[in-house]
């Protein structure tokens, strides 16, 4: 039995990867300095701790007999754009912390398989139109925001520990991911999961406030499928960074309509002030798609998952409110 470590395994994607890796026969041992939110933890053993100490990676990756076949970090403190443009130094500090100590204590240990969860945060800003973007396009570097920068960097640390110490490092850069049991309230939700909160507490023929003009272009992705490509990535020979990410493209205002459709509400739109970040954002998805995945789920088919449980964690908080 192949025994993998998740870190981050109390957070959103995190969870659903410990469930897949069930499914597949593992052994895992879930890690984070909370646990989930939203569901009981399916991992073989969960461990609280704080990986922005070093002592805690090592505890984490020890086992009383034998060593992690693959380990998963997706440990981050992490949230919407909102979270990100509001705690940069937080972001910089905790998660340079956490990479940096669990990098190095990865390689004292001789782990065979690491996996480093980056984003798409690290590219420039990109206009509405522009060609298809493939890794390489990360440099020159001119990421948008501190969370980017902070990511590329992570890279960077992954990379050079693989040329000297022999491990085998697999990169995902992250597009925007949704799907139930993630955050969808309290300023780190991202966008899907706070438009469909939004759609849900009003009436039909209700307004939401929408941050910015509503022309930011932007992919979603539902959470197993971005899940699927990072297990296909960690059981592949594929070295470097790789964007994972659906290749459907809308805007804010796009998104608000297909919540709306889904909810079958009549939805109107107040333009407010806000952070909207890039432009727009357009990869190229041919090095996970050379390892035969493919988004499955379009945003449409995600958000009709998605919605309901967002609705029904809407509903059940205002009946706590009320009594």
């Amino acid at each position: 039995m192949r025994k993998a470590l998740v870190c981050g395994a109390g957070g959103f994607i995190g969870g659903h990867l410990v469930n897949r890796l069930k499914k597949e026969g593992y052994w895992v041992r879930g890690v984070d300095i909370k646990t989930h939110e939203f569901s009981q933890s399916s991992a073989d053993e969960f461990l609280l701790l704080d990986l922005r100490q070093s002592e805690n990676c090592l505890r984490a990756l020890s086992l009383k007999q034998g060593s992690f076949d693959e380990v998963y970090q997706l440990a981050a403190d992490m949230g919407g754009l909102g979270f990100i443009h509001s705690a940069e130094c937080e972001i910089l500090h905790n998660n340079a912390l956490i990479n940096i100590n669990m990098t190095h204590s990865m390689s004292k240990l001789e782990i065979p398989r690491y996996f480093l969860s980056s984003s798409v945060c690290i590219y420039r800003d990109m206009q509405v139109g522009e060609i298809e973007m493939t890794e390489e396009g990360a440099y020159p570097a001119f990421p948008n925001n501190e969370y980017g920068w902070e990511k590329l960097y992570a890279e960077r640390i992954a990379m050079a520990y693989a040329r000297n110490y022999g491990t085998q490092v697999r990169i995902a850069r992250f597009q925007n991911c949704f799907g139930p049991f993630g955050t969808w309230s309290g300023g780190r939700e991202k966008a899907p999961a706070a438009i469909c909160r939004k759609v849900a507490e009003v009436e039909n023929g209700g307004i939401i406030d929408v941050w910015g003009d509503g022309t930011a272009v932007r992919s979603y992705t539902y959470v197993d499928d971005l899940v699927d490509g990072i297990y296909r990535l960690m059981q592949s020979d594929l070295m470097g960074a790789v964007n994972i990410g659906c290749p459907e493209y809308v805007s804010v205002d796009k998104l608000v309509e297909i919540v709306a459709e889904v909810a079958n509400k009549k939805i109107n739109i107040n333009h407010v002030e806000g952070p909207v970040g890039v432009h727009s954002r357009n990869f190229s998805n041919a090095r996970i798609e050379s390892l035969g995945w493919r988004s499955k789920y379009s945003i449409q088919a995600g958000i009709a998952l998605t919605y309901p449980w967002i609705e029904s964690q809407v509903e059940a908080n205002r009946a706590v409110t009320e009594n």
